[in-house]
């Protein structure tokens, strides 16, 4: 049984979007024992706690500085033992030191199609904002592996949605939940689960197998 935390900064409905898959068998062989924000007033809390997962929060203000902060939210990350962490949402770079602890075990969902629109001050709605800026006809969401870089680890999936010439940055990123982050992130977390993709010279090969 693989065991996924969840870090999130929002309202958490990524996160809903795995416990409804685990709760519905579109998930196998997975559970979520833990998840963890940084902010402790965000409904993500609230959801986990009401599926009976623990849940807790680490924030940045709680702590001297940055250095003293990120050596808490790996040694809580540690307390529930992962074999997988899922960034779903989460604002706050995590420590290198976790990195290259859980090492090509790290997830992040990502609101375009990488590597459109990523990297340092692209993040939630900023993204659609963006898109809409430039004028992309088709946008989309990014599950990938967390290296070192941002938004440049390995891709697992993408899923393409279409721009409509009304949309404003809440329709498009409504759009882009609905028909790509809450189906991507959990067939990922099913993908990993059973066995079915790994990390070779720096890319995802996907496979057949089953654990």
């Amino acid at each position: 049984m693989l065991r996924v935390v969840v870090l999130v900064s929002g309202g958490g409905t990524n996160l809903q979007a795995i416990i409804d898959a685990i709760a519905a068998g579109k998930v196998k062989n997975a559970q979520i024992v833990g998840v963890i924000s940084n902010n402790k007033t965000v409904k993500s809390l609230e959801r986990a706690r009401n599926a009976g997962i623990p849940a807790v929060c680490v924030s940045p203000k709680d702590y001297e500085s940055r250095e003293v902060f990120n050596e808490a939210l790996l040694a809580k990350v540690k307390e529930f033992a992962p074999d997988l962490i899922v960034l779903a949402g989460f604002l706050v770079k995590i420590p290198e030191a976790m990195v290259h602890e859980y090492s090509n075990r790290i997830i992040n969902i990502h609101p375009s199609l990488i590597p459109s629109f990523c990297g340092v001050g692209y993040y939630g709605l900023h993204v659609h904002e963006k898109a809409l800026e430039r004028g992309v006809k088709v946008t989309g969401a990014t599950v990938h592996f967390v290296n070192e870089g941002m938004d440049e680890g390995p891709i697992i999936a993408q899923k393409a949605v279409a721009v409509e010439d009304d949309d404003t940055p809440e329709t498009l990123q409504r759009r882009v939940m609905e028909q790509a982050e809450w189906l991507l992130l959990p067939k990922a977390v099913d993908d990993i689960a059973n066995g079915r993709i790994c990390v070779v010279n720096g890319k995802v090969k996907h496979t057949n197998s089953e654990n």
